[in-house]
């Protein structure tokens, strides 16, 4: 069976087993060129523009709660997910990310939910894979800090391994392209998440992560730089940093990796204001009531759109050359990176020209198509 033709959506009545079954079939006839899709994007300074933000931007769409912050959407409502999927792609995204962010074994126990893990996963996978396939774009399976992980405990250890494992499988088994490993606060977890994939993966490339808290270093204490350093030395494909910090307050430090670093290096700022003061989204304060604006009041801080296209212009001559926005991204977002690496996406049809407008446009333009004195 032509893996376009097995791939189809999800409906209510579709068992964990009839999905497990078809989905092996299915990836039986995949073409194994695909281990090499994201290298070969890469080579010779090549560039991919990655949208991720799931996430809140489900959670500003009144699809996903805040505080436990797990993809039940995926069950609940999958034509969402699906159609956000679409959106980023029309944008300009490169890539579709399975929406298994935070679908792990650790994170659905803690509202109940354990027993739908395997359910959760094959359902996100296959609809990236599906829209992957129907726009020619490449599918990324996606493992993340569990949360659980203490790097001085064996037992905890063998906890994380396991959970990375089981969803770095299905990922495999679903057609990926590639796995992501992002947000990790621990150089140590990370390096873990590197480690499964080589062992799990079956050869596909690994795009590791960290995520970049006030501190300049990890919490087991490397520099940001040094722990790319040594993930690219691991063999990651690709490192560097996605989430807490928006552009500004990511930007150094990504110019301090690109001097350590041999490959290429990713870049997934918040699209929010930070500062040196508070350099990450979790530390914005909202000025209007002294209390902290993560995760509800962070729509005060979003970055203009003029600041997102400075940002990928800076990136761009910093030399990444994996580029996209993590928490609180937008089609609008991605649409402005892709424009900025030289894309040219469906949406790009639609971007600004106020020259058309009745009162700010060209003149002549106003002059001709609408009623004068309207720019008085």
């Amino acid at each position: 069976m032509d893996v376009k033709e097995n791939i189809e959506f999800f409906n209510e009545a579709t068992s964990v087993s009839y999905l497990y079954s078809n989905l092996m079939r299915s990836i039986d006839n995949c073409d194994l060129a695909q281990t090499t899709r994201l290298r070969d994007r890469l080579k010779n300074g090549g560039n991919m523009v990655v949208a991720e933000g799931y996430l809140l931007e489900l959670e500003r769409r009144g699809h996903l709660q805040a505080g436990a912050f797990i993809p039940e959407v995926v069950l609940e409502h999958p034509e969402v997910v699906k159609a956000l999927h679409e959106e980023f792609v029309h944008a300009g995204s490169d890539v579709v990310v399975a929406f298994t962010y935070y679908g792990h074994r650790a994170k659905l126990k803690v509202i109940g939910r354990e027993d739908d893990l395997m359910e959760l996963n094959l359902r996100a996978l296959k609809m990236a894979k599906e829209v992957a396939v129907k726009t020619g774009t490449l599918m990324a399976g996606d493992i993340c800090n569990t949360t659980i992980y203490h790097g001085d405990d064996p037992s905890s250890v063998e906890e994380v391994r396991e959970i990375f494992r089981e969803q770095i499988e299905w990922a495999v088994q679903s057609g990926a392209d590639y796995i992501i490993a992002e947000r990790f606060e621990e150089f140590g977890e990370a390096k873990l998440a590197l480690e499964c994939i080589q062992q799990f993966g079956n050869g596909l490339p690994a795009v590791v992560t960290i995520a970049p808290h006030v501190e300049d270093k990890t919490k087991d204490g490397l520099t940001f730089p040094e722990a790319c350093k040594r993930l690219e030395e691991a063999g990651a494909d690709v490192v560097g940093l996605n989430c807490c910090r928006g552009p500004s307050t990511m930007l150094p430090l990504l110019k301090e990796i690109k001097k350590v670093c041999k490959g290429p290096i990713a870049a997934l700022p918040v699209p929010f204001r930070t500062t040196s003061e508070e350099p990450t989204m979790e530390v914005l304060t909202d000025p209007d009531t002294g209390m902290p604006a993560f995760p509800v009041d962070l729509p005060r801080f979003f970055c203009s759109r003029t600041q997102i296209a400075e940002f990928a212009a800076q990136a761009k001559e910093i030399g990444v050359q994996y580029i996209g926005l993590c928490c609180g991204n937008a089609s609008h977002y991605t649409r402005l990176l892709a424009e900025e690496y030289g894309r040219k996406p469906p949406a790009s049809k639609y971007a600004p020209d106020m020259s058309k407008h009745y009162r700010f446009g060209n003149k002549e333009f106003v002059k001709k198509h609408h009623t004068p004195g309207q720019q008085d």
